[in-house]
């Protein structure tokens, strides 16, 4: 995957565009404000925009890009407040991730009914963990919604390690594509050939990204601040009341210890400890 930093202005301020453009032949999926579904596609761009970005034509915007940078055909665009500059590119065994990562207003994906967002208030945000994947095989259309699936798995196991009490963001967004061409893959969940590949991939770039957001954020900013002691733990996770010694006969050494810590007192994405 090459890919290239372009540039654009947004109120006379330069801002900095990620494009990949692999040419025709790939069918992609996404959630991008522009080009977004599955289909085919030629281009993918991730802009950065200001924080203070009120347009409430986002595809039109996406548009007016892909015509400053030449793109021609069918494409995707992901907007994003995070630094662009700052993209993390992996690679695990031909599958290729890249990913903006800000963190500016974590959250957890359920929250109680009528919590307000700091990041949807009062209107669309720009997603501030954009992810684009590519995978070298034809994937079937039941297996670009796994992957799909398997990217945001790792996104958000990637956050929790980074010390983060979140699933993401509410506006993140993703673009997996692959060949259109050939005898498509029918499978991509984590523990299928290529979903592994797509899981660790995405996992790192966002691990990465994660990583080197927290060094760069202003205290003022970024919030909540991670919880480095909790790095690598299964957080958000309630369990009603600590499960029995039949309950648990099934389980024998780390899992069981797991099981154990998380029973007594982990807290609840939808419970008063998060604060929101």
């Amino acid at each position: 995957m090459h890919v290239e930093m372009r540039w654009h202005r947004q109120d006379e301020v330069p801002l900095p565009i990620a494009l990949w453009c692999p040419g025709p032949g790939y069918r992609m999926i996404s959630s991008g404000v522009a080009g977004g579904g599955i289909g085919l596609r030629k281009w993918v761009l991730n802009a950065q925009v200001l924080a203070g970005y009120s347009r409430m034509d986002p595809a039109a915007h996406v548009a007016e890009l892909a015509v400053g940078l030449g793109l021609e055909g069918n494409g995707v665009g992901l907007l994003t407040a995070a630094r662009v500059s700052d993209l993390v590119q992996c690679e695990d065994e031909g599958v290729y991730a890249a990913a903006t990562v800000g963190l500016r207003v974590p959250t957890w994906a359920a929250v109680p009914s009528g919590s307000a967002d700091r990041e949807l208030v009062p209107a669309w945000r720009p997603g501030t963990i954009n992810i684009f994947v590519s995978v070298p095989v034809p994937l079937s259309d039941a297996a670009y919604v796994n992957a799909v699936m398997t990217a945001t798995e790792a996104k958000t196991q990637a956050l929790l390690e980074a010390g983060y009490r979140a699933s993401g963001t509410a506006s993140d967004a993703i673009c997996v594509a692959a060949p259109a061409a050939g005898e498509p893959e029918d499978f991509a969940g984590p523990r299928s050939l290529w979903g592994a590949r797509i899981a660790r991939a995405v996992h790192s770039a966002v691990h990465a990204g994660a990583v080197r957001y927290t060094a760069q954020a202003d205290p003022a900013q970024a919030w909540p601040r991670p919880d480095p002691s909790r790095r690598g733990e299964a957080i958000g996770i309630r369990i009603a009341s600590p499960p029995g010694p039949a309950s648990r006969s099934h389980l024998s050494g780390p899992v069981a210890d797991a099981a154990a810590r998380l029973a007594p007192s982990a807290p609840s994405p939808l419970g008063p400890e998060t604060g929101r």
